[in-house]
């Protein structure tokens, strides 16, 4: 399997995924010369996609979803409640008839020889969900947006050969910055976003001896820097209980303005 981030952050997030034969996006928010642009660098082009993922219906998910959805005809694979809510955004234009999948929570379906399976996860968003997908014995997974985190999640996380964590903001950035309350307190809330204190709990989590790559993903522009997430996240790691320690596997920031490695795992 292979995966790759074409844009990750506040402002918008693409991630590619795919196997020798099937390639899918999760997200699409950036726009489609982005996309088209990102996916040259890993050898394809949007007539090679077989489909887009969407996690919710905010706007850095889905700002190029339109776009890509007329030009090629791609599947766009939502909950019920995800979709209802992209239809009524009138900036996205009209999208073609039966384009839409309708997915569900904890009920696994097949793209290609992809095997997706999402998960529940707690955003102020309708119904929103994050992906992990399977290719054979390989498993990579998905997971931003997300206020806080549980055994469920946790539990959706393990024995993952790579994955795609979010890791928004730095607590103080983010109290002594210039959001206004209400904004701070939706961030913090459980409903929000994950604190890269919050990330590096997480993968402490669900590292295996597997895990090859850890993208850190979903950074905010104004509440935090590459670098603090980065090293926050690798402390986090190496002050927890579990027997495995940052050095043992690659950890990287996937970012906003610029693709990442295409990994392959």
């Amino acid at each position: 399997m292979r995966m790759m981030s074409l844009a990750s952050g506040s402002s918008g997030n693409c991630i590619y995924i795919g196997s020798e034969s099937t390639h899918i996006l999760v997200d699409a928010g950036i726009s489609g010369k982005r996309i088209e642009q990102g996916l040259n660098e890993a050898g394809l082009t949007g007539r090679d996609l077989a489909g887009v993922l969407v996690t919710h219906e905010h706007n850095d998910h889905i700002r190029g979803l339109g776009v890509l959805a007329r030009k090629y005809g791609l599947p766009i694979y939502g909950t019920a409640g995800t979709i209802r809510e992209i239809g009524r955004i009138r900036q996205l234009g009209a999208f073609p008839e039966g384009i839409f999948r309708e997915i569900a929570p904890d009920r696994d379906f097949g793209i290609g020889d992809l095997l997706v399976q999402p998960f529940s996860i707690d955003h102020d968003a309708a119904d929103p969900v994050a992906y992990r997908v399977k290719c054979g014995n390989r498993q990579v997974a998905v997971a931003t947006d997300m206020g806080h985190y549980d055994e469920y999640i946790i539990s959706h996380l393990l024995d993952l050969d790579a994955a795609l964590i979010e890791a928004n903001h730095d607590v103080r950035m983010l109290e002594a910055g210039p959001y206004p309350y209400p904004l701070k307190k939706r961030i913090l809330g459980d409903r929000g976003h994950l604190s890269n204190e919050n990330s590096g709990r997480l993968i402490s989590r669900i590292l295996n001896d597997r895990i090859r790559h850890i993208f850190l993903g979903h950074l905010s522009a104004q509440n935090n820097y590459p670098e603090l997430a980065y090293e926050t996240v690798r402390l986090e790691i190496d002050e927890s209980d579990t027997p495995y320690r940052a050095d043992n596997f690659s950890i990287s920031v996937a970012r906003r303005d610029r693709i990442s490695e295409l990994i392959t795992v």
